[in-house]
């Protein structure tokens, strides 16, 4: 177990943002850890979701933002249902996702390769292509033969097309990238 020195080392300005980025008040935790015992993915995060909240209300920003638990959760949102403060983690957790990819930090890599090639599938189509994703997915890992046995059962059932969809409001999607960029920049 490390221990922090938190009034040494306590970067408010980092508490203040999430706050104000999230709309949530993180000194209402109280560290009952409901959250972590609701997360399907607990078994895997190198740091439990209640102790993200903790380390985070500590200032603690480079120990936060370098977690692999930003990248794996999957915003089921089961923190948030199960906080007794009705403290939105869910929402803290991306935020902190959010500003953890503004600051050049990537957790586990694969993860944020897999976020980064749905988003610019997104953005291109204006939802998901599978196999755009998965193409632009495989050229930056390199990971062709790691699900190739899934592709065999999957493509027979013609369930993955080799061609975008044609959609409407892909326009509108484009915008809310675009704004996205302009209100990142500022």
């Amino acid at each position: 177990m490390n221990v922090i020195n938190i009034s040494s080392s306590c970067n408010s300005d980092f508490v203040r943002q999430v706050e104000e980025e999230s709309g949530q008040q993180l000194s209402l935790c109280y560290q009952c850890g409901k959250c972590t015992a609701g997360c399907p993915y607990t078994t895997e995060y190198d740091i439990p979701v209640s102790q993200i909240i903790r380390l985070t209300q500590a200032g603690q920003k480079e120990l936060v933002l370098k977690s692999k638990s930003l990248w794996l959760c999957a915003t089921c949102e089961s923190c948030t249902a199960r906080c007794p403060n009705k403290i939105d983690v869910a929402r803290i957790m991306d935020v902190l996702r959010h500003m953890a990819r503004r600051e050049g930090y990537s957790g586990v890599k694969t993860v944020k390769t897999f976020w980064d090639s749905f988003l610019h599938s997104v953005q291109k189509n204006g939802r998901v292509f599978e196999v755009g994703l998965l193409a632009n997915y495989i050229s930056h890992t390199g990971r062709f033969w790691t699900d190739f046995g899934l592709g065999r059962k999957v493509l027979p059932k013609g369930k993955i097309h080799f061609k975008p969809s044609a959609m409407q409001g892909k326009e509108e999607v484009a915008k809310i990238f675009r704004r996205y960029v302009e209100e990142s920049t500022k």
